[in-house]
């Protein structure tokens, strides 16, 4: 299921548009040590846990007890060193000569301090503000970042920091509790509850890229929560707070966040080399539908808008030419296929291309002035500045 109109979250502080974010938490069994005890092991550490027994590890109500009473607040006390503030200023070019400030959230990844985040919360061009825990404040620089995923990672100056216990997002069920820290509003230290509602739903970013298996959630969440942990009872991040689903700019109970597997292959990729090497056509386009030209045979499809020149595509696809709307606009190749997959809108050709690696060849299908032809594009790297 797409989801049309997002709202990335997380910014606040006098921009314009609201961000929001997304909290999640799954329930795992508690590791026993034996007896009417056990422990609970919360981002790597381990801690006693009253109560439990081999028979009712698994039960969140324990002789009338909810023994999430118990292990939330560990797992905050655990976990918080681990989430950090992030501020990020631009420049005002309205009339008002004041800077606007954006804040989101943030996962310390290693002890040296190498920090995932969303891509959307990282928008000054100047070195983003990190805020600890307990107060300490770093510039950070930036390492990489990914608008695809819109994952993000930047560095800051400092050692020994507390590292997030990362967990498996493959592992993830509809109807477990969820858990999230954040900056909401610039709250600093927020803590949130809430169910895993849905798996695998897809959204669109504010770059017009569509973010796929992504998790949803009932947590309230509010701005300023952008790039914080999704958490589950064992402390572990299984997923980045990302954006919620609005029609009013506030929260109506649906959040989405990216599950940490994914934003970790691609935190992996960014850390040794600065970016992710991605698979390229070398083309822009826009959905096509029969509104755009009724005389076209096909009803759906990928119009190439435009073919760079430095892409493997230029040469053998074609975008548009002219104005819209005036005599002298032709129209631009329309993919309908590619390697015998149907293509129905530009996110087809994107996640087609994606599934692919640098160097492979693929088979597109389109349409050109009526005729369908088949063409074989070997595809290369995408550019480092796009």
């Amino acid at each position: 299921m797409k989801f049309k109109g997002y709202l990335i979250a997380g910014f606040s502080g006098g921009l314009i548009s609201s961000v929001f974010i997304i909290f999640f938490l799954m329930y795992h069994p508690i590791p026993l040590a034996g007896g009417n005890s056990a422990f609970l092991y919360i981002n790597g550490s381990r801690i006693h846990v009253s109560g439990l027994s081999d028979k009712n590890v698994n039960l969140y109500i324990i002789n009338g007890q909810d023994m999430r009473n118990e292990i939330i607040p560990k797992i905050f006390k655990e976990t918080l060193p681990s989430v950090v503030h992030i501020i990020s200023t631009i420049k005002n070019t309205s009339i008002h000569p004041f800077p606007i400030n954006s804040s989101g959230s943030g996962i310390i990844l290693t002890s040296n301090g190498y920090i995932l985040t969303n891509n959307h919360v990282i928008i000054s061009p100047t070195k983003p503000t990190v805020v600890l825990y307990n107060g300490k404040e770093y510039k950070a620089n930036l390492i990489g970042r990914d608008p695809i995923t819109d994952i993000a990672i930047i560095k800051i100056p400092a050692t020994n920091l507390k590292p997030a216990h990362l967990g498996n997002s493959s592992k993830i069920q509809v109807g477990v509790t969820a858990i999230a820290i954040g900056n909401p509003f610039r709250f600093t230290d927020t803590l949130t509850v809430g169910v895993i509602s849905a798996l695998n739903r897809s959204f669109s970013t504010n770059g017009g890229y569509v973010i796929h298996d992504a998790i949803q959630t009932d947590a309230a969440i509010n701005p300023g929560n952008s790039g914080g942990p999704l958490l589950n009872l064992k402390g572990e991040v299984i997923g980045v707070n990302t954006a919620i689903f609005s029609t009013t700019a506030a929260f109506e109970g649906i959040g989405l966040a990216i599950p940490i597997n994914n934003a970790e292959k691609v935190a992996q990729d960014i850390i040794k080399i600065g970016r992710v090497p991605r698979a390229w056509m070398g083309i822009t386009g826009e959905d096509f539908t029969h509104k755009l030209d009724e005389n076209v045979s096909v009803k759906t499809g990928a119009l190439v808008v435009s073919v760079d020149p430095r892409g493997p595509s230029y040469g053998i696809l074609r975008g548009n030419k002219g104005i819209f709307g005036k005599k002298n606009f032709t129209l631009g190749d329309i993919i309908v296929g590619i390697d015998g997959r149907k293509i129905s809108d530009m996110d087809d050709v994107i996640q087609a291309v994606l599934s692919h690696k640098i160097g492979n060849k693929i088979k597109v299908k389109f349409l050109r002035e009526g005729k369908l032809y088949v063409a074989e594009i070997t595809l290369g790297e995408r550019p480092k500045n796009l």
